[in-house]
């Protein structure tokens, strides 16, 4: 069967096998990813995400040959101090870091000084083509977004990225709160990337864990919602659907466009969200293909 990704879709998953709770060894999410790229359903696919202590540790040696030029996304997770030592690894095995990630406050911090430590590695920074500054749900969070869209008026390609779920539930923010943000990052233009949590397209409960998580179909339904300039109310409204009917009728009227200010989430699985976009007809396709 032959098919496309549509337009609305293009980007939206990256490749995070090697997190939890996929946890994939390296030579494994290499060679999936490899797949995942040379896949019909490939427009989907975002870069491998590869944690910055796996770069440095020269756990990627032997493992890509320099002529294929692998494309990865780079996570933080040394921290922001050591992006650079991480970035200066990569050269030699012909690897290079589309995105980085990292972040830049612990939960109740406030987030500017880590902003400005970010900021100052401008330079260092110069080959990335996008960075996200992943921010806690609390504290500070306004202005925090107000230094990204300063630091983007002076040319740094900077962008939020925040949690949506985790091992404990104040990790999960509501419907409410994550509405807040979607339209705060709306009012101020600024894009957005997710983490965690987005295991699925439809909000469900998790019967193992107890915690309800959010849908990347209802994210997706929101964020052009919001795109459109209607309520952080219908934008949270939207986020507690649990029929995915009204989700797939407002993505299916923007099918052939872009997707408008989130950039996409992390998914230890790209197959899984695959099937569901496939069983909600937003792709149409199949293995056979």
């Amino acid at each position: 069967m032959s098919t496309q990704v549509p337009a609305l879709l293009h980007g939206l998953v990256d490749d995070a096998a090697v997190f939890p709770p996929g946890s994939a060894a390296l030579h494994e999410a290499l060679t999936a990813h490899r797949q995942h790229r040379a896949g019909w359903y490939a427009d989907l696919v975002g870069p491998l995400l590869i944690p910055a202590s796996t770069v440095t540790a020269g756990k990627l040696n032997g493992l890509v040959d320099p002529n294929e030029s692998l494309v990865i996304g780079l996570i933080g997770d040394t921290g922001i101090g050591n992006l650079p030592i991480a970035l200066s690894r990569l050269a030699p095995d012909g690897v290079t870091s589309r995105q980085v990630e990292v972040a830049v406050a612990k939960r109740g911090e406030d987030p500017l000084p880590g902003i400005a430590e970010l900021l100052r590695l401008t330079d260092a920074l110069a080959g990335v083509e996008a960075v996200y500054a992943e921010l806690p749900l609390t504290f500070g969070l306004m202005g925090a977004l107000d230094a990204l869209v300063a630091a983007r008026a002076d040319g740094v390609p900077i962008a939020a990225k925040f949690r949506t779920g985790g091992l404990a539930a104040e990790l999960f923010p509501t419907p409410t709160e994550l509405a807040a943000v979607i339209c705060a990052c709306r009012d101020r233009g600024l894009p957005f990337k997710l983490t965690a949590g987005l295991h699925q397209a439809v909000r469900h409960l998790d019967p193992e864990t107890g915690f309800t998580h959010h849908g990347y179909a209802n994210v997706l339904a929101a964020t052009l919602a919001a795109a459109d300039g209607e309520s952080a109310r219908a934008v949270a409204e939207l986020l507690t659907i649990v029929d995915p009917r009204p989700l797939v009728q407002r993505a299916t009227a923007r099918l052939d466009g872009p997707r408008p200010l989130w950039v996409g989430f992390g998914s230890c699985s790209i197959l899984e969200p695959l099937d569901d976009l496939i069983r909600l007809g937003l792709v149409n396709g199949g293995y056979d293909a």
